[in-house]
């Protein structure tokens, strides 16, 4: 399956875009308001505005004027990409006419039907699209919380973290500890973790050879297994070992005072401690009050629609709908679902059955790539998985690099795909 810029460019339509003054904002087309400016929020605001043309008012509310994409955040990790290159910003959206609010929302009224900003604006809405990413459950890793994240990274939101992260594991002493705490199920992009080993072993590799990583593992598997560890024997051969649950793997805590990693009660010294800890919807979903009671928001599988408010959408990494995996391709894949079912009941216009689609690659060392995805259709259970396809292992060099450049050519046409 090759993927390349072609299938994720569109025509964009130009416009102006004006922001209000402190207000209750009020329309004459309907409203769509999307919340979160990521893989999933950005695309939907991006495509209710192109296919609409022009017949709804689009508004996108994210906190930050450029997004880092978690997606490829690994690579840089590892020396691959400069961290710009992650950043994004959202001035061609607003060219297209979409009205984009630098703020956090803070509260949604259900029954009004209106978003709340962290300055006090009031935004109506006919349909909202919530897309938050994640949160972290707290107290799943004992001793961490986002007070010592400075001293443990999590580096799963892209930005400053990873950039912390980076500088870590560029000052670690020769023949120290990297350890990683991994996180269990369900996780945004579960060959993530794997491949941010994989990144870290190639940058000690280069700079600090006797280096070691510990992965501490609560799950009994994880997503291209078999492929990792292949490749970790062949190009790290001794750096990396793997600790799951039957040694200790899911009985883990830290203390960031003294940088120690305790198993079983046993304190283990490390010199960098990645902490990823267990995930749940992004906080306005629960704020919502469209989550269930493992922290993630149930959908219809054929249109993203919450379960428990017929006027919203969830997207993403925040949404409970089957066996799709929580990635940036995923969340482009609904976003575009959902801002056609959206659409459709709006504007009374066609509206296509569901078909969703996700691939997830992960490099290993220099022009050693790997992949792994599946086609999707909606049941009436779930979003359920039709046709799948990974990387076998004991590929050829040749094959292993030209699914690398995949991936690069799929990186240049989803962010184009995203913010224009």
């Amino acid at each position: 399956m090759t993927l390349n810029r072609r299938l994720f460019l569109g025509t964009l339509a130009s416009a102006s875009a004006a922001l209000s003054a402190p207000m209750v904002w009020g329309q004459a087309k309907p409203h769509v308001v999307v919340i979160g400016g990521g893989a999933g929020g950005a695309t939907a605001a991006r495509y209710l505005m192109k296919d609409s043309e022009g017949a709804l008012d689009v508004t996108l509310i994210e906190p930050n004027a450029t997004y880092y994409t978690c997606f490829f955040s690994n690579l840089y990790l590892g020396g691959f990409r400069d961290f710009d290159s992650l950043g994004h910003t959202y001035g061609k959206l607003a060219d297209m006419g979409i009205k984009v609010v630098q703020d956090m929302a803070t509260g949604v009224d259900r029954a009004a039907r209106t978003v709340t900003l962290g300055n006090g604006d009031v935004l109506n809405y006919d349909r909202l699209v919530i897309a938050p990413g994640i949160d972290f459950v707290d107290d799943s890793v004992p001793g961490w919380s986002l007070d010592v994240a400075e001293v443990m990274p999590h580096a799963y939101k892209a930005g400053p973290q990873t950039q912390l992260l980076k500088s870590q594991v560029e000052a670690m002493p020769q023949g120290g500890t990297f350890a990683m705490v991994a996180p269990p199920n369900p996780y945004r992009c579960p060959p993530g973790p794997y491949e941010r080993i994989s990144m870290v072993a190639h940058l000690l590799k280069t700079n600090n050879p006797t280096g070691k990583i510990l992965i501490f593992d609560p799950k009994e598997n994880f997503s291209k297994r078999a492929l990792f560890e292949e490749g970790w024997q062949k190009h790290y051969s001794g750096m990396v070992t793997w600790i799951g649950p039957d040694l200790g793997g899911a009985n883990v805590e830290v203390r960031a005072d003294t940088m120690e990693v305790i198993v079983d009660g046993e304190a283990e010294k490390v010199d960098v401690c990645n902490v990823i800890p267990a995930q749940k919807a992004g906080m306005i979903a629960a704020t919502a009050g469209i989550t269930d009671d493992a922290g993630w928001a149930p959908v219809d599988p054929a249109s993203m629609r919450s379960k428990s408010d017929e006027n919203i959408y969830v997207l993403g990494d925040a949404s409970a709908q089957g066996d799709m995996p929580k990635s940036g391709f995923s969340a482009n894949s609904q976003a575009k679902v959902a801002a056609m079912a959206i659409r459709g009941e709006l504007t009374d216009s066609r509206v296509f059955p569901a078909r969703y689609s996700n691939t997830c690659w992960s490099l290993i060392a220099p022009d050693d790539g790997v992949k792994v995805g599946a086609s999707y259709e909606p049941t009436e259970e779930k979003i359920a998985s039709v046709e799948s396809f990974i990387s076998e292992t004991g590929e050829d060099a040749a094959l292993r690099k030209s699914t690398y450049e995949e991936s690069l050519g799929w990186y240049s046409g989803i962010t184009a795909d995203m913010f224009g």
